[in-house]
């Protein structure tokens, strides 16, 4: 069963243009910068805002209101109902529909033990650890059978240790469910593992999407290629040579033609204090505009014909004795370059 969203939404100067596709067993992530349409859409499909056509196999959904569309939302912070105990959160929405307690009961019980919370049925939320509130709040969404399940940044409010384990536990839940999955999400780790397919938006547009392998491989705007992490151009190519919109030439390994896209790792960037022995492809000064601890490595901003990111180590930092103002030499191998066309 196929689910089709066309949504077209106008409100307080923004406007939204996003047509959907989401396949029966699907997982697919909406990302976008902050602005871009993500909220706004996942209202429309719940039925919160007017300007959506939406179909699951033939069947519309137009007009329905939101208690009666078949979807179940997963928010940010949860908003589990803090008078009501485990179970009946659980229970809610299938109480909701007319199903009698007893009824409900035994099914919100049954999905407190799929997401091993079975121990605190008769608890208030405001008990739960972080993690523990995320599951209640899947099992309540998830326990109605909704043909679209609608996860509203699920793991945000997470502390990064139990984000891991929690990331892994959803997939496996996404990968048990039969319906249609839409996350919402900026955080390009949950995309990437979560998903089967990326959509991403800016300013109420779709555009790029495809698998995650699609998306790292060839990015096609500057949000993209900083959600994947990669230095990102646009030029011309004339042979090996690439002029860059922005000022200065690559030369890369793969002949080419017309305009293109290019990109490579900041980790492909190599620097020196002064100009590198033998003859690299590239190699061109800089200037270091900034300094910035990611992980294991040191993310240095650099501006020069082109501006460009490098990641080195920590030991690299030191040898150099990298500071803001600091001049020095970028090189980067030809063959660490990919271009395709714009």
């Amino acid at each position: 069963m196929t689910l089709q969203a066309e949504l077209r939404v106008h409100r307080d100067g923004f406007t939204l243009e996003l047509d959907l596709v989401v396949e029966q067993g699907e997982v697919v992530a909406l990302l976008g910068p902050n602005g871009a349409g993500k909220t706004t859409a996942l209202r429309a499909l719940a039925g919160l805002l007017p300007g959506s056509r939406v179909t699951a196999d033939g069947s519309s959904w137009d007009g329905l209101p939101t208690e009666k569309r078949p979807v179940g939302v997963v928010f940010q912070d949860y908003l589990l109902f803090a008078t009501m105990s485990v179970l009946d959160n659980v229970a809610f929405g299938l109480r909701a529909r007319g199903a009698r307690k007893a009824e409900a009961d035994a099914a919100a019980l049954r999905w407190l033990t799929r997401v091993g919370l079975a121990e605190f049925a008769k608890a208030r939320p405001r008990t739960l650890s972080g993690g523990q509130a995320q599951r209640v709040a899947l099992a309540r969404a998830l326990a109605t059978s909704p043909e679209l399940l609608l996860l509203d940044e699920p793991l945000a409010a997470l502390d990064a240790s139990t984000r891991l384990r929690l990331r892994s536990e959803l997939g496996r839940h996404l990968r048990d469910y039969p319906g249609h999955t839409l996350l919402i999400t900026h955080d390009p780790l949950d995309a990437m593992v979560l998903a089967d397919r990326l959509v991403i938006v800016e300013n109420g547009r779709v555009v790029q999407q495809g698998t995650p392998r699609e998306v790292v491989r060839q990015p096609r705007t500057d949000y993209v290629a900083h959600l994947v992490g990669l230095n990102f151009y646009r030029g011309v190519a004339d042979g090996t040579e690439v002029r860059l919109d922005g000022g200065g030439t690559l030369t890369v390994a793969e002949p080419a033609r017309g305009p293109v896209h290019v990109v490579f790792a900041p980790s492909a960037v190599s620097l020196f204090t002064e100009r590198p022995a033998g003859s690299p492809r590239n190699t061109w000064r800089a200037v270091v505009a900034g300094v910035e601890q990611h992980a294991h490595t040191t993310r240095v901003d650099l501006d020069g014909s082109p501006a460009v990111f490098a990641d080195v180590t920590t030991a690299t930092v030191a040898e150099l004795r990298l500071r803001p103002g600091d001049p020095l030499w970028v090189s980067l191998k030809a063959t660490e370059i990919h271009t395709y066309a714009r």
